[in-house]
């Protein structure tokens, strides 16, 4: 589908909505995947500079996840361009996702739509190495802290204040004490972050419904991967909103367009894009669009293969954003 026929579902969706839509969209193609990160506010910001005035704007977003600051800066920026923001969720929005749903009015959610939750996993210098590769560090659920804990006192019955410091010891001889660190004080910052979003709009004005939903996304769930659809999101009190029958296929239209562009389906095989000129290759893992403006998220590489080799060498040179249209 070209981006004329989105241009019309979006103008569609607009008009249904009496909204302006942005379209932010992580894709999550084996391989090679993009996610929610900084480098995307400037690029929402000049769509956001040619839109025309008004008080509602509504971003259709697809993620899995990314950058758990993003959210705060991102949103704030939306709500200097309008009065009311909205989140629509045909399918994905997990992690950065959900907290950037937390900071909406309304959440506009599909049959197949998906909230997560929030608890960050944190990497930093003092995270134990990956013993599989020796430059990389593995990343610390800050959920699995707490439920090594946990396990400790609830499921073996270790109550003696000796026990438990023999249990925090032997966490401590294989986690260093700065990482644990880091785990606690982004457990701290994703509650902070998640009840500031809450506090932009008429939900945070319930104390109450505010705890219960960060207590919910942060430590109830049990699991990260785990997939809220709407009806458990109404629950808890989010501001979910079921869309008509004609919304919610214009939406999931526009998915799979993006969907198909993208395609998620395929593993991404980068003999398949190289030009064999020169080995290099580009690939889109990401759109920004709206109806004045297309942007890309583009990786630029080069791969390498020959007789000796099982599998092709890949040296992803160049991750960023680019402007179709403007």
């Amino acid at each position: 589908m070209s981006r004329e026929n989105r241009l019309e579902l979006m103008n569609k969706i607009g008009n249904h909505r009496n909204s302006e839509v942005i379209c932010y969209f992580t894709g999550d193609r084996k391989n090679i995947n993009t996610r929610i990160a900084p480098d995307a506010i400037k690029v929402i910001y000049q769509h956001l500079k040619q839109m025309n005035p008004g008080n509602k704007i509504d971003l259709f977003i697809y993620t899995r996840g990314g950058d758990v600051l993003t959210p705060w800066r991102l949103i704030n920026l939306i709500r200097e361009y309008c009065d009311y923001f909205s989140v629509l969720v045909p399918f994905r929005a997990y992690s950065a996702g959900t907290l950037i749903c937390l900071g909406a009015n309304e959440i506009v959610m599909g049959k197949m739509g998906e909230l997560g939750p929030i608890d960050p996993t944190v990497a930093n210098a003092f995270n134990p190495q990956n013993p599989n590769n020796p430059e990389a560090k593995i990343p610390i659920s800050v959920e699995d802290v707490s439920a090594y804990l946990d396990l400790a006192q609830e499921r073996f019955n270790i109550k003696s204040e000796d026990n438990l410091i023999n249990a925090l010891s032997y966490l401590v001889d294989q986690v260093h004490p700065l990482a644990l660190g880091n785990v606690r004080r982004n457990y701290l910052l994703i509650r902070s972050t998640a009840k500031k979003l809450l506090s932009l709009h008429s939900l945070g004005d319930d104390e109450a419904i505010t705890q219960n939903i960060i207590n919910y996304l942060t430590e109830k769930l049990h699991a990260h991967n785990y997939m809220i659809p709407r009806k458990e999101a109404a629950d808890i009190q989010l501001p979910v909103k079921y869309p008509s029958s004609e919304l919610e296929n214009l939406l999931w239209q526009l998915y799979e367009d993006y969907e198909k562009e993208l395609e998620l389906r395929k593993p991404f095989q980068p003999l398949d894009y190289r030009d064999n000129d020169s080995n290099n290759f580009q690939v889109c893992g990401g759109y920004i669009e709206s109806q004045s403006a297309l942007d890309k998220f583009i990786f630029t590489g080069q791969v390498k293969q020959d007789q000796m080799m099982n599998e092709p060498e890949v040296n992803i040179t160049k991750q960023e954003w680019v402007s179709v249209i403007r």
